[in-house]
């Protein structure tokens, strides 16, 4: 039986033309990224299963590759759970990996702490357009920092790379999870139904108001409820400042300083940002993620139709490895989708190095290759890519090929 040539569903071989652009995309990621103050860091593709499976990931946590106990400590037939079964699996994401990482390096770290990582992390998600099983994220995060400065430094930073890719005209849509909570408990939801209420309300971009009322009503939610909660989300598209109109209607649920908090961030960021982005209150954004405490938000891009980042304050999250809470906040790119929407506008990575391309001749004496390759060298030496290959059969085919790559000039090289 022949092997199979095809990647396995969900992820992707990637060519050199998407590749160029990948390494050109992570370069300002980083370089803008370490101008903000961000060290990188790397953490394992895999973790204790324990640290996925802690109820801190929302949904993701049912789409982890698990992966199964290895030599002698696999004991398949005296399994009676999974427990006994499996011992790692892979991240799922970035964040929770760097809390592990801070819990157990903090002491040689400065506070706060700007981290910046890059990598692969895996979804046993359903693969459509931008989203795949395998897939490259890149996040910021700032550890230690109380106050809403870290917000704002996260999506200036982030904004900044955004826009130094070119992309304009996105938004940057912006909620507190204590808004939410509040609405919530306001209407009369019971407080353990929270989560399954802004499940239903994390559809909303898809199914509207009347959906929404609708999903709330089959789990059997009161009217009264259901309208006075709908009422909000009507009352603050009509407002002039939702965020007011909420804190004027929430009072005695929602704490004073939320309203204060979320204008700064939003007044802050748009008096200092260099992008072309508009800062949205969106009072139905939720973020999956169960471990969010405070602010969230998302980069939304009209050419997608959907999120392509997004982030959020989750400060209880480093208490779940140290029994001691640490403020933290972050921010990550999608940064599939932002390949996608290159790759289908005609991008070109800009101020490229000339690139040369040596056809040799076969048959061609040791002594020409050397002198070939010497040549090579000093163009290399000079800031040229240079590559250097035999010449094929079909030239014209070879030329063309190496023309649609960018190389623009084509050197051959003839025996004597």
């Amino acid at each position: 039986m022949a092997l199979s040539k095809k990647p396995v569903n969900g992820m992707k071989d990637i060519l050199p033309e998407e590749m160029q652009i990948r390494d050109y995309v992570q370069q300002v990621i980083k370089e803008t990224y370490r101008s903000f103050g961000f060290t990188p860091i790397e953490t394992p593709c895999m973790e204790n299963i324990a640290n996925l499976s802690n109820k801190q990931g929302g949904e993701n946590e049912k789409l982890i590759f698990k992966v199964m106990k290895r030599g002698e400590k696999l004991k398949i037939a005296e399994a009676k759970e999974e427990a006994d079964l499996v011992d790692f699996g892979m991240r799922y994401d970035l964040t929770v990996p760097l809390v592990r990482f801070y819990a157990n390096n903090a002491n040689d770290l400065p506070s706060p702490f700007k981290a910046l990582q890059m990598g692969s992390v895996w979804r046993a998600d359903r693969p459509q357009r931008g989203r795949y099983r395998q897939f490259m994220q890149c996040d910021i995060d700032i550890i230690g920092e109380p106050s809403n400065l870290a917000e704002i430094e996260l999506i200036l930073a982030t904004t900044t790379t955004i826009g130094r890719l070119g992309f304009k005209n996105f938004e940057i849509r912006i909620n507190e999870r204590r808004i939410l909570k509040a609405m919530t408990a306001y209407s009369g939801f019971p407080e353990e139904e929270f989560d399954t209420v802004f499940i239903i309300l994390d559809k909303m971009d898809k199914i509207g108001l009347d959906g929404v009322a609708e999903e709330l009503a089959k789990e059997g939610y009161a009217k009264e409820s259901i309208d006075k909660y709908l009422a909000l989300f009507e009352g603050v598209s009509k407002a002039q400042n939702g965020i007011k109109y909420l804190a004027d209607t929430l009072q005695g649920f929602l704490e004073p300083e939320v309203e204060q908090n979320l204008q700064e961030i939003i007044d802050s960021v748009e008096t200092a940002k260099t992008a072309d982005f508009k800062m949205v209150f969106d009072p139905t954004l939720v973020r999956g993620m169960s471990y969010y405490t405070g602010t969230i938000f998302e980069i939304a891009m009209p050419e997608l139709g959907a999120a392509c980042g997004g982030g959020g304050r989750y400060d209880k999250m480093v208490g779940k490895f140290t029994g001691n809470d640490v403020p933290a906040c972050g921010f990550s790119i999608g940064f599939e989708r932002i390949i996608l929407l290159l790759m289908e506008s005609g991008f070109t990575v800009p101020m490229q190095r000339p690139k040369v391309a040596y056809l040799i001749e076969k048959g061609c004496t040791s002594e020409q290759v050397s002198k070939v390759i010497a040549r090579a060298q000093e163009e290399r030496v000079a800031g040229k890519q240079v590559l250097v290959v035999r010449m094929n059969k079909n030239k014209k085919f070879q030329k063309e090929k190496l023309t649609a790559e960018g190389y623009k000039d084509i050197v051959e090289f003839y025996k004597d």
